[in-house]
């Protein structure tokens, strides 16, 4: 049965969401209207492809979180379907917060995700208590478990906090037909650990371990973890907060990880052998994960940051997206390494080529402009001398410009859109270490309207970021200092 505050989301979605379509990127996930935060339930549900993602309809500021709900077939077209829970229960009046989905063998599909309520100490502190519950449904309708919540404080470990236990990510095991779920806590120590349960029917749940630990080494809170095997490894996802920065690999503020080992499965011991950022962008958190029916791991990401929320333009009826959904792979190296789905090829248009291209300073290209495209760039030395940089200058006009460089003596990237129209004092500049290849690098740029994801050297980085320029601001230009020698290849996008 659908419940009044949930009824009242959907027909405020369906009344309002028409006002936004002129905002909206062209392939990428946004809210039907208001805001929207960490994509949710990623998961594959009888063939097709289904996102859940926090949400807010009534503005475009956080509030009480509901769950907004899109489904594709592709992950480049999406349909919006109607938002599927609220807060509406005992067991999650002031919030739905994020979580997971599975497919049940029964054919419905599961919901888990945070609920959340507020107390008032005798001191008069107010404090948030988090416990994960249930919603079981078909797809765009659900009925949240009465018995919510199905982990509460008394399913902690010694030392855990309930003030800090959410983000379940939940997977049902086939060969032994039980239902898994790995949620992130903060432990005494003050850092992050990501806790792993067992169930059998999804109703009931045991503790198994702590998978990892953060013992204040990467951050503090763990947030949204995801666990998945791939390539003959294992990897957990976790989005840290309030990170210290280390080199260019890791930033300060919110952070996105990725810990890759090797797995126990019997013992259900986790070996971590190498930590890396997932994305050396300024708008990229809380990435969750699917698994596709042809053994292929594909991740999403909120492309915002925390710490930009407040800076909107005036006017706006949405506010929030997602990234491109990504293919990741593991190399024998143990580094995580990602690339844009495969189906994008598929609403390639108009194609644009230049090979063997020699330049030494700044040069436009014929048909080579636009703020919705696919574009890949390489770069390579023209003779023995190396050049000093290389530039990849977007969504410029007289008075915006996005700039991506290359410096081969110190094998660093930055990523600067500090001329991208925004007014805000917020991060415009990041830089990132490349592996070094003698000058030559691979630049894959997706642009959508207004967003930028950059993949490197066949995704060994990622860097994503939003732009706030007019869109009449489209065109691009390549800038040498000494010689190079350029192939570009470049696809108008028919979505």
């Amino acid at each position: 049965m659908t419940s009044e505050k949930l009824q009242q989301a959907r027909d405020f979605e369906q009344q309002y969401m028409h006002y936004a379509n002129k905002e909206r990127p062209v392939f990428h996930v946004t809210g039907a209207i208001g805001w929207v935060n960490d994509p949710n339930g990623f998961s594959v549900y009888k063939n097709e492809y289904h996102l859940f993602f926090q949400y807010h309809p009534y503005k475009t500021v956080w509030g009480p979180m509901h769950w907004g709900h899109v489904k594709t077939k592709d992950f480049i077209k999406w349909e919006y379907l109607p938002c599927a829970i609220a807060p509406d229960t005992d067991a999650d009046p002031d919030g739905c917060f994020s979580g997971s989905a599975v497919e049940m063998p029964d054919g419905r599909q599961l919901l888990m995700y945070t609920g959340v309520y507020h107390i008032r100490r005798v001191d008069g502190i107010i404090d948030e208590i988090q416990h994960q519950c249930i919603a079981i449904g078909n797809g765009v309708d659900y009925e949240k478990y009465e018995g919510n919540p199905v982990l509460d404080a008394s399913d902690l470990p010694q030392g855990a906090s309930n003030l800090d236990f959410r983000d379940p990510k939940i997977w049902y095991d086939a060969e032994e037909k039980c239902y898994y779920a790995v949620v992130g806590n903060r432990p005494a120590d003050g850092s992050g650990s990501v806790l792993l349960y067992r169930s059998e029917d999804a109703y009931k749940w045991q503790f198994i371990t702590i998978l990892d630990a953060c013992y204040n080494e990467y951050g503090k809170m763990w947030e949204c973890p995801d666990f998945f095997n791939l390539d003959g490894k294992s990897a957990i996802l976790v989005s840290p907060q309030e990170m210290t920065p280390l080199g260019l690999e890791f930033h300060a503020g919110y952070g996105v990880i990725a810990l890759v080992g090797d797995y126990d499965k019997k013992n259900h011991k986790f070996d971590r052998q190498h930590v890396q950022s997932i994305d050396y962008g300024i708008d990229f958190y809380a990435p969750q994960t699917l698994e596709t029916p042809d053994g292929r791991r594909i991740m999403i990401a909120w492309m915002q940051n925390w710490t930009t929320t407040n800076c909107q333009v005036q006017g706006i009826r949405i506010f929030g997206s997602m990234t491109l959904p990504r293919e990741l792979n593991i190399r024998e190296d143990g580094r995580l390494i990602q690339n844009p789905v495969r189906e994008l090829a598929n609403y390639h248009g108009r194609k644009v080529f230049y090979e063997n291209l020699v330049i030494s300073r700044e040069c436009n290209l014929n048909g080579v402009k636009g703020r919705v495209l696919d574009m890949t760039v390489h770069v390579c030395p023209s003779g023995d001398t190396v050049y000093n940089c290389f530039k990849l200058n977007l969504a410029k006009d007289g008075e915006h410009c996005t700039v991506i460089r290359y410096k081969p003596d110190s094998s660093t990237v930055r990523i600067d859109r500090t001329r991208c129209g925004g007014r805000f004092d917020i991060v415009h500049v990041r830089d990132f270490l490349v592996t070094p290849k003698n000058g030559e690098i691979k630049l894959r740029v997706i642009m959508d309207r207004f967003s930028v994801e950059l993949f490197v050297n066949d995704g060994e980085q990622a860097a994503t970021f939003r732009l706030y320029a007019p869109e009449t601001a489209d065109s691009i230009s390549f800038e040498s200092d000494g010689q190079v020698v350029l192939d570009v290849e470049k696809y108008e996008l028919n979505i």
